[in-house]
């Protein structure tokens, strides 16, 4: 009986297998139609329609939440004093949660600056609903009709809030969004890969979501809200770990227009470390997932058109992908077994344009976000390098962020975990040195596990004489190294 029912199982191994990765190369392939808007609506103009007479200028309010950010808030605090803005229309609220000396750096820093702004340090009894929980109490108290957010590892340049406040003449705006930079890009390869991925997302994505008339999202940061319009969504609310992605759409289900403005950009410093950005992203993916659970059905009971519905559903289901990769991952021995026993080796020439057609649309669409910056793309090897490892990490954090979407289906709230930040920006700089480091977790045992699983299915297919699946097999044996050991023993 066990042997029937383990024949009966390896037989749908290869069934399997295609089916899920068809559905992971939709999900590559709408990266070819976020191409396609980029390019149909690239000519469409950023300007603002009209422009607020300096005495007619709204009253801002800019809150910068605060959590243990010792290295990174006097960089802040002096970026926000140089904002270019009539001092009797702003006001700046320091929202400090912190539990260590940052708090002592911020009050004092504030005491400093009130002599020449009109900044407040505002702290909760509590930290309720975190980042979500500060907003909104910061909320309560602003006097700007207009909510400027910056977090703590941003550095807004002067200009930044008057180049993006006129985009509010039109009564109908209730959020507008600039595009983030990175600046410590080139500190390791790691950063590098992680600006590349957030280039694809800033550059591309949120560019033809927004100018196709598709609901895209506000970053937590780094951009400025109606007050009136988070009132009439329901407010910040901390049911999920993504409370920038809960109220954009809330936001945008209620008719307030959003824009995003990929020509106005505010740097930001990126995770050092393995363990930080896996955290990072575990949040973003988990955060997603919770807002898809909350909130995807209402989107699809709108009455809006059908591809912002399509274009929404794609949007917060995308870290639903790591969980078909996983699956994927753990299917691939079973698949070795099934065509050594089969002679079924020529399944490979199903599954391999597949891959490469996905591959090559991710190259693409990496390409492309870097050309349309004017980003020094080195060399197309150089490119390729970074391409190959942007891949590679992908597939070794698809443990990690598919414990996060399960986190994010099965339970709503839980805690905030932070991102350290270091304040660093140049490679001969360490952080190893910095007290702020992301812990190391139970999930390393876990991706050994899957490392080793890895290597037991490249020596299974190396004995078997299966060239041809050896170099995705390597490459998602590359994918868990590198995650594995920089999350053990991160280096440079």
């Amino acid at each position: 009986m066990n042997a029937l029912l383990s024949k009966v199982l390896l037989d749908l191994t290869p069934v399997l297998y295609l089916s899920i990765l068809l559905v992971i190369s939709i999900y590559g392939f709408h990266k070819l139609v976020m191409l396609w808007r980029f390019y149909k609506y690239r000519t469409v103009g950023y300007a603002a329609t009209n422009m607020f007479d300096e005495a007619d200028l709204p009253k801002v309010t800019v809150q910068l939440p605060i959590f243990n950010e010792l290295y990174v808030v006097e960089r802040l605090l002096e970026a926000i004093a140089e904002l270019h803005y009539p001092p009797d229309k702003l006001e700046i609220q320091v929202l400090d949660d912190s539990t260590d000396e940052t708090q002592w750096l911020c009050q004092n820093k504030v005491e400093q600056l009130q002599e020449r702004i009109n900044i407040h340090y505002i702290r909760r009894p509590h930290r309720q609903g975190f980042k979500a929980g500060a907003l909104d109490y910061g909320l309560k108290q602003a006097t700007g009709e207009l909510i400027t957010i910056f977090d703590a590892d941003f550095v807004p340049q002067p200009e930044t809030l008057l180049q993006m406040v006129n985009y509010f003449t039109d009564p109908s705006v209730g959020m507008v969004q600039a595009r983030w930079a990175h600046l410590n890009r080139k500190y390791s390869l790691l950063t590098e890969v992680q600006a590349l991925m957030l280039d694809g997302h800033f550059v591309i994505e949120q560019t033809a979501r927004n100018r196709a008339g598709c609901f895209f999202n506000f970053n937590g940061t780094a951009g400025i809200w109606r007050a009136s319009a988070i009132v009439d969504a329901g407010g910040w609310q901390h049911t999920t770990v993504t409370e920038d992605l809960d109220l954009s759409y809330r936001v945008q289900l209620k008719d307030w227009n959003c824009i995003y403005l990929p020509h106005i950009v505010v740097p930001a410093e990126l995770p050092m470390e393995m363990n930080s950005f896996k955290s990072q992203q575990f949040r973003w993916a988990k955060g997603a997932s919770q807002v898809a659970k909350k909130i995807l059905g209402s989107v699809l009971r709108a009455k809006i058109p059908l591809h912002v519905k399509f274009e929404a559903f794609l949007h917060l289901t995308n870290n639903f992908n790591y969980l078909l990769l996983m699956v994927l991952l753990l299917l691939s021995l079973p698949y070795q077994i099934y065509i050594s026993q089969h002679q079924w080796e020529y399944g490979l020439y199903i599954y391999l344009p597949i891959f490469v057609i996905t591959t090559l649309n991710l190259f693409g669409f990496y390409w492309v976000s870097q050309r349309a910056q004017n980003n020094d793309l080195e060399s197309p090897w150089r490119f390729g390098y970074h391409i190959f490892f942007l891949l590679s990490l992908g597939i070794g954090m698809s443990l990690n962020q598919s414990l996060a979407v399960c986190d994010g289906l099965l339970r709503f709230g839980t805690e905030f975990v932070r991102t350290p930040k270091h304040g660093l920006v140049n490679r001969f700089e360490s952080w190893k040195t910095k007290k702020y480091r992301g812990a190391k977790t139970w999930v390393v045992g876990l991706e050994l596990l899957m490392l080793t699983y890895l290597a037991i299915t490249i020596g299974f297919a190396l004995y078997h004489g299966h060239f041809l699946s050896l170099p995705f097999l390597v490459m998602f044996f590359v994918g868990y190294a590198y995650v594995l050991k920089l999350g053990l023993f991160q280096y440079r």
